[in-house]
């Protein structure tokens, strides 16, 4: 239904530079109409068959003046521990434990501008990765679905993704459950969730559930009823309303996945090279940031990768520190964390991007940083649940936060707003997430304007409102 609803529009006439778009901008009532802007958008994109966007979700939302929007001249109740470095791109500075980023920075921008007025996670996430105002703030079940789901059914059936879905999650065992993280699809029915990896890629004994055919039933591929069987991750949580809809779906992909030696071999890290393993990392946030890349590789459009817990494959827990980056008080000594936590992170960020440029996939690969919001500005001191002692931490803050984005053919090297002297609120840019949505939308070659069908069979449009962030262009 939503497919057979799309609008295919053809290339304009003549060459567009990028100055060009610039100009053009965003739709207005000056003569430049949506048509007009969808047109050039393709003759500015190509093809929308061979673009892909890596998501690296950070749930709980880290603290954007530990990161990338330090605030050295703001009171010490304010700016923290740290002090921003340089980095090759003069007049962009960033947390001095993210060395490495300093180093890849003229490939990447910073959106210090985002906002949006949720500040419980559950609000969070689903106003973050919906784009739209959930009906309630309180828990992570969707009622409007995440922009990964949208992406999936505008792509359905547009890419050879080699037998692989065309929506993939990594993470802990968390991504499991499809509502941890708001990942839910809402009215656009259960075939559009991601396929869910939470098996950790750094271990030896690593493997994908589900993607071979077992010996005792190789002989039987036509047993549909069996092969579905073994294939339970891609038929769990059927809704009522989509069910003989999903099931068809998840019989399609099971025969496609099982049957396909390129699956396999798609997450097959031993055929990477072991420098190019250790250069991420030896642990679960860095070897799922390689399959990432490998699966983009091979034409799956879009990937997210939770990067929650760092405590992980080997690295021990540090008793000040928290499993994700909710960094209250109560929950971590916020700089101890960070100073486990942080270079971790630097050294898996910074490869995907080195690694994306290397391998010529920064035109047609977007990479997307985030959490759901940042951190209180001014800090708070309690008592630790572990360690029982007064420690620093910030609490959730909505009305600022800061993004990464790199590849996608973007202009990079950038910071993109700005936040007020004691990074509390945008002073310049001010956007809401939608923004970076349509921005994504975009390179992905999707109508965000485009609508689907809710449950009432009325028309929902993917974003209400938000166009695509100019200075990227």
């Amino acid at each position: 239904m939503a497919n057979q609803a799309r609008d295919h529009h053809s290339a304009c006439e003549g060459p567009l530079s990028r100055r060009r778009f610039l100009e053009f901008g965003v739709p207005t009532a000056c003569g430049f109409g949506l048509g007009d802007f969808l047109r050039a958008r393709e003759k500015f994109n190509g093809s929308r068959h061979d673009t892909s966007v890596i998501f690296v979700w950070l749930p709980g939302g880290p603290p954007h003046m530990e990161t990338y929007d330090l605030k050295p001249d703001a009171p010490s109740e304010y700016r923290g521990a740290f002090s921003p470095v340089a980095t090759r791109v003069p007049g962009i500075d960033v947390c001095e434990l993210l060395p490495l980023h300093a180093q890849v920075a003229d490939k990447f921008s910073l959106i210090r501008s985002i906002h949006h007025g949720y500040a419980n996670h559950d609000g969070g996430h689903k106003r973050f990765l919906t784009g739209r105002k959930p009906a309630t703030p309180n828990g992570f079940v969707n009622d409007k679905p995440c922009v990964g789901s949208m992406a999936s059914v505008m792509l359905e059936g547009e890419r050879e993704t080699n037998g692989l879905p065309n929506y993939i999650v990594m993470g802990s065992g968390r991504v499991n459950h499809i509502d941890t993280f708001s990942f839910g699809s809402a009215y656009l029915g259960t075939h559009t969730h991601p396929f869910r990896i939470s098996a950790d890629p750094s271990q030896e004994e690593f493997r994908v559930q589900n993607i071979g055919i077992d010996k005792a039933i190789s002989g039987r591929i036509d047993d549909r009823v069996t092969l579905l069987r073994s294939f339970d991750q891609l038929r769990s949580q059927l809704d009522q309303r989509g069910e003989m809809q999903s099931m068809e779906v998840f019989q399609r992909r099971a025969l496609e996945m099982l049957s396909s030696s390129k699956v396999r071999e798609a997450f097959d890290l031993s055929l990477e090279p072991q420098g190019v393993r250790e250069r991420f990392g030896m642990h679960g946030w860095g070897q799922r940031a390689i399959l990432a890349r490998r699966l983009v590789e091979r034409g799956v459009p879009w990937v997210t990768v939770v990067m929650e817990n760092p405590y992980q494959s080997g690295i021990p827990m540090l008793k000040a520190g928290t499993y994700n980056w909710d960094s209250h008080a109560v929950n971590c000594h916020i700089f101890d964390d960070a100073k486990a936590r942080f270079p971790i992170y630097d050294r898996t960020i910074s490869a995907l991007i080195e690694d994306l440029y290397a391998r010529g996939l920064d035109q047609r690969v977007m990479l997307v940083v985030t959490g759901e919001f940042g951190r209180t500005p001014r800090l708070n001191y309690r008592p630790g649940t572990n360690t029982k002692v007064s420690q620093p931490g910030r609490d959730h803050w909505p009305n600022a936060m800061s993004v990464l984005v790199s590849g996608g053919g973007m202009r990079t090297g950038q910071a993109i707003g700005s936040t007020n002297s004691k990074g509390e609120e945008p002073a310049t840019r001010a956007m809401s997430p939608n923004a970076l949505w349509a921005s994504v939308f975009r390179h992905l070659g999707i109508d965000y304007t485009h609508s689907f069908l809710d449950f009432r069979g009325r028309p929902m449009p993917m974003l209400p409102e938000g166009d695509p962030i100019p200075e990227l262009v």
